[in-house]
């Protein structure tokens, strides 16, 4: 039987059919590879919001994290992993993210020794101001992955990049 997802959509494309996947059972991130860029790292750190409920990035270029409010990669809903295209000008984990296409694959090793096996089905660039936090954050029909850095123009005052970029992916499977 093939489900039909009914999580976030390109407004001109109708859902995606996927095959039902398991859920896999809580575990703590410990790495994430990226083949189609070359991302292969860990630790993943865990990610906090700051008091004003943003969720503050890793402190180094070649780190990535994981935030800790959400699901655990391959549990229910959309789990969270950022990194930084650049950092005081050191090229950082995600600094080629805007390369990765629908039907890339991301893997997010666990500390049970599973690997989460994710898809990417979407890209988005989102203006700061205007970040979908519903589309990022909210439900979704089963275990997704957003993989999340800065894009676009770095204005130095505030020394900050213009938009966001997110990768959009759903759970395949577990190896």
């Amino acid at each position: 039987m093939i489900a039909v997802a009914r999580g976030p959509q390109a407004p001109d494309l109708p859902p995606v059919p996927v095959r039902p996947v398991r859920l896999l059972e809580q575990a703590r991130p410990v790495g994430l590879s990226v083949p189609a860029i070359g991302v292969d790292t860990g630790p993943l750190t865990a990610l906090h919001v700051d008091a004003g409920g943003v969720l503050k990035p890793p402190s180094e270029a070649a780190t990535a994290g994981w935030s800790t409010l959400g699901p655990t990669p391959g549990a229910q809903g959309p789990a969270v992993v950022v990194g930084h295209v650049s950092l005081d000008g050191v090229a950082g984990v995600f600094a080629r993210l805007a390369q990765l296409a629908p039907g890339d694959e991301v893997g997010v090793h666990r500390d049970d020794g599973t690997e989460a096996v994710f898809t990417v089905y979407r890209t988005g660039r989102f203006a700061r101001a205007a970040f979908p936090v519903d589309e990022v954050y909210g439900e979704t029909a089963g275990p997704e992955l957003r993989l999340i850095t800065t894009g676009g123009v770095f204005a130095r005052h505030p020394g900050e990049h213009a938009d966001n970029l997110v990768v959009f992916a759903r759970l395949r499977g577990a190896r």
